[in-house]
């Protein structure tokens, strides 16, 4: 069963801008590459080997959910991504066998600038309450790269966390117990919050999906009604003292907290 965040995707409009501004945050960022499709990326690497992938289309891709919600909704978190416990064939036989919809192997790649091929392999449930599963096909080290690019000056060193908007708790709930084969470690809803709250903890990350419950809690039911199910924010480890500032982050809300 998947164990570990891969990555997290945060679709823009604007892709050097959105480089700058991310440098601007303390990120180092790097050139990703282009995409058969038409898309064309930047990568923040972490130093536990998740990244933020930062992405943008140079034309209409109407089928792909991502161009989609960019185009709709504009910037911001768009999915994330697992990494398979053993292989992606078996975790798919597993997610499968365990009754989730889920559509895959699909093959991806990317060329980078100097036009090394990148290749990996995929599976996406078509609805993303849940995240979807990427194994690589060429050695990790071309897609996630390895070094002093993984430190940034704002301290970050990891993921600690995906906060997931669901519209029905109960069932993500099922559904992320079925992909992940783990039990929540939380769960209940938020005193004054208006909010229900389910966590799955991988590792040292935190899976966390809330349910809007109450008019209170404005911020979820807005992005669930503009971008739909999916990530809605994004802790990392860190100084907690420092803060990440939204106005640069392209739609995506994002946080430092302190390891414990």
């Amino acid at each position: 069963m998947p164990q570990s965040i891969d990555h997290i995707v945060i679709a823009v409009t604007d892709l050097d801008q959105a480089v700058r501004d991310y440098e601007t945050l303390g990120f180092t960022v790097l050139p990703g590459g282009e995409h058969p499709r038409g898309s064309r990326n930047a990568l923040v690497v972490l130093a536990d080997g998740a990244y933020l992938e930062i992405i943008a289309f140079s034309r209409p891709v109407p089928g792909f959910r991502w161009w989609k919600v960019l185009d709709e909704a504009g910037s911001g978190l768009v999915d994330y991504a697992l990494l398979p416990d053993e292989t992606l064939d078996a975790d798919l036989a597993r997610t499968r066998a365990a009754g989730i919809e889920i559509d895959g192997p699909i093959d991806g790649e990317r060329l980078q600038p100097d036009g090394t091929r990148i290749a990996w392999r995929s599976a996406r449930p078509p609805e993303p309450d849940i995240p979807f599963i990427c194994e690589d096909v060429t050695p990790r080290a071309l897609r996630v790269p390895e070094g002093k690019v993984r430190k940034h000056a704002n301290g970050v060193t990891g993921v600690a966390g995906v906060t997931v908007a669901v519209r029905d708790l109960a069932a993500s709930v099922a559904r992320y117990r079925a992909l992940t084969g783990l039990e929540p470690v939380a769960r209940g809803a938020v005193p004054g919050l208006g909010f229900g709250l389910a966590q799955f903890r991988l590792g040292r990350q935190v899976l966390s999906l809330t349910e809007a419950r109450s008019d209170a809690c404005e911020s979820l039911t807005r992005h669930l009604g503009r971008r739909g199910q999916g990530a809605f924010a994004i802790s990392f480890f860190g100084p907690a003292d420092r803060c990440l500032d939204r106005a640069l982050a392209h739609g995506a809300r994002l946080e430092i907290v302190r390891e414990l």
